[in-house]
């Protein structure tokens, strides 16, 4: 799988990206047909508490998942993010199953 992470107006920490890499090369156990993940990270309105941006979108064959959430550290944003795509990947994985 290929991995592309775009941290939006700031740069992101040697620590962090590879926190995220670790993360994503676990979804490839629900599903192994995983072409390419974009993930972008964002920084929200300061007044707002919960200001770390996570995005996921992931490309599989003949389909686009994506994912949004918000938390307090990209680290809790990503680990949310991750469990609701993994449910979209078994979800999609049921629904191919289901078609043969």
């Amino acid at each position: 799988m290929n991995v592309v992470i775009h941290p939006v107006h700031f740069d992101a920490s040697e620590q962090l990206i590879e926190f995220i890499n670790k993360k994503l090369s676990k979804l490839e156990s629900f599903f192994d047909k995983i072409v390419e993940a974009e993930v972008f990270l964002k920084v929200g309105t300061k007044q707002n508490i919960k200001d770390k941006i996570v995005e996921i979108k992931l490309m599989i064959p003949g389909k686009t998942l994506f994912v949004s959430e918000t938390s307090k550290t990209f680290e809790a944003s990503t680990d949310i993010a991750l469990d609701i795509m993994s449910r979209q990947l078994v979800r999609h994985k049921e629904r191919q199953l289901e078609k043969f």
